[in-house]
């Protein structure tokens, strides 16, 4: 299990991201139009410095659901490779099955 100030800190990101989310998006568009002048796209990048650190997607941790784990951790699922293989086992998971070869 990881540290619940872990969870809770990458948790307060995801609501940060979402809050920030458009305008993020559009100062980033701005910032990237080659089209525009270079004292606008400065602008622009100057207000996406003024932005919460934490607002950035990137900043947000793939976190397993159930035990928080960050590492191992598959998309498909949203759960960690040791929670998959526990699910799998007991055949909580529909359409995964154990190989055998």
């Amino acid at each position: 299990m990881a540290k619940l100030s872990s969870i809770n800190k990458n948790e307060k990101r995801k609501k940060l991201v979402k809050q920030y989310a458009a305008k993020y998006e559009k100062l980033k568009a701005i910032a990237n139009d080659k089209s525009l002048d270079e004292t606008e796209r400065l602008i622009a990048r100057l207000k996406m410095a003024e932005i919460p650190r934490n607002a950035n997607p990137t900043r947000v941790r793939n976190r397993c659901a159930t035990t928080g784990r960050p590492r191992g951790y598959y998309r498909k699922f949203g759960i960690n490779r040791i929670e998959l293989r526990d699910l799998g086992n007991k055949g909580l998971i529909p359409g995964l099955t154990k190989s055998s070869w």
